[in-house]
């Protein structure tokens, strides 16, 4: 990859977040930038949800091509957007802008991300139902992409709290124009969880339970909520193996975990404000080994 040089022309794009200094992104997308010759620089803000207008318009101002939303940000640049992709319609939220003369259409590239990381990871599940936990971000977003991806039914299982009334409301606009049938269960209920699980052909933690420095948290009561021909994954990669794929492996079930859903989610960042693919081996091989 060819030292990059700013220039008098040098382009911006950012991501806007809170916390962000943990962020990859930067790293991902100058390399990718350098790789292609693009005269583009990619930063970090953080901005506090009170200023988070005010960054908007400076971005516009400053004629920046396009930006990330982290959180807590992405719902309310959903509601700042110009214009909506369709999967950003579904989920109510918005991780990837484009602008073009003050219009910012808003993307999110996080439920393609992780559908892009399950052929990644050399698995097949069209035609197959499918089981979430959690009602956060990551599980409206893939709920939202598996959908338009033709997903036949979603089982999403979750905590009934402040996360509930919007994956609620996605799943109701999933279920008024998509094919697909989603249905929430609360958590609680084990029986339906058993019964959701055993209906599938692949699993999903999309909640933080799991998460380092809580790594002994696991969704799944024991390993006897899982059948062999099922795939189990998690969106955390801190630790790459979690309690439940751990248990999973047990029952016999092939698991992942969501590195590479970052990856992805990214990658399709990068060529909507680019035209151009992210060189993603060379990334992989440097971030994600």
């Amino acid at each position: 990859m060819k030292d990059k040089q700013i220039t008098g022309r040098t382009g911006l794009i950012c991501l806007l977040g809170s916390p962000v200094a943990h962020s990859i992104s930067p790293a991902m997308h100058n390399d990718s930038f350098r790789y292609h010759g693009l005269d583009y620089v990619y930063l970090a803000f953080d901005v506090a949800p009170e200023r988070f207008d005010q960054a908007v318009d400076g971005l516009i101002a400053l004629n920046a091509r396009g930006w990330n939303c982290t959180m807590p940000h992405k719902r309310l640049m959903y509601e700042r957007a110009d214009v909506l992709s369709e999967e950003a319609q579904l989920i109510g939220a918005v991780n990837t802008v484009v602008q073009e003369h003050g219009v910012l259409t808003g993307y999110n590239t996080d439920g393609k991300g992780y559908m892009t990381a399950v052929t990644d990871a050399g698995y097949h599940i069209a035609g197959q139902k499918m089981t979430l936990l959690g009602a956060g971000g990551a599980a409206v977003s893939i709920m939202a992409q598996a959908a338009l991806d033709g997903t036949p039914s979603i089982d999403l299982i979750a905590r009934k709290g402040k996360s509930w009334d919007a994956a609620q409301k996605a799943a109701d606009r999933i279920n008024s124009r998509t094919p697909c049938k989603v249905q929430m269960y609360e958590l609680q209920d084990k029986v339906q969880m058993k019964k959701s699980i055993g209906e599938s052909g692949i699993l999903i933690n999309a909640s933080s339970v799991g998460m380092s420095p809580y790594e002994d948290g696991c969704l799944v009561p024991d390993a006897g909520f899982f059948h062999s021909k099922l795939i189990v994954s998690d969106v955390i990669y801190n630790p790459r193996k979690t309690r439940l794929l751990k248990l999973a492996e047990q029952a016999g079930c092939a698991v992942f975990n969501g590195m590479y859903m970052l990856l992805y989610q990214g990658a399709y960042a990068f060529e909507l404000w680019t035209g151009k693919q992210m060189p993603i081996e060379q990334i992989k091989e440097k971030y994600f080994r």
